[in-house]
């Protein structure tokens, strides 16, 4: 190795070495706690368990995200199921999956092949566990109203006032 490689060499470590430390120093510095992952269940082990062989079963995962987790091959416009059950009843979730044409309950602006496909024909054991799981993904509140901040925000344009 050539001398003036050397130098460069250390001038690059110098250099990476002090942007760690002035990186490390405003990490440390920051007053803001981190206030942890907003969505949680409140569901049984074993509904977990039980739901989790459902969700695969009808493909869910290929419209839907669920803990932040999608099928990346697909790119259907259908809502996260993270917090669904600060949003939506046990009760209204099972009217939904039993109804012949969910759009009766929920409309969808999405073209046919992308709209939510009925349940209704699902034994109804199978339809009160996705309800009752589903009901179970919970937010945690103060996410729940920044999320519904910035959405009236970005629809309407003006400045939240709760």
């Amino acid at each position: 190795m050539k001398k003036g490689e050397k130098g460069i060499l250390i001038g690059i470590a110098v250099v990476s070495l002090g942007m760690m430390l002035v990186q490390g120093f405003m990490v440390s510095q920051e007053d803001e706690k981190d206030p942890g992952i907003p969505f949680y269940s409140t569901a049984s082990k074993e509904v977990q368990s039980q739901a989790s062989v459902l969700y695969r079963k009808y493909d869910c995962r290929d419209c839907h995200s669920l803990w932040g987790l999608r099928n990346i091959m697909q790119a259907v416009p259908a809502p996260s199921l993270d917090g669904m059950g600060s949003l939506r009843s046990e009760d209204w979730l099972y009217a939904y999956f039993s109804a012949e044409d969910p759009q009766t309950i929920l409309p969808s602006r999405l073209k046919k092949r992308f709209q939510m496909p009925s349940f209704a024909h699902l034994p109804e054991a199978e339809r009160r566990l996705l309800a009752r799981y589903i009901a179970s993904l919970k937010v945690e509140d103060w996410y729940l109203k920044e999320t519904q901040k910035a959405e009236y925000e970005k629809l309407t344009g003006e400045e939240y006032q709760p």
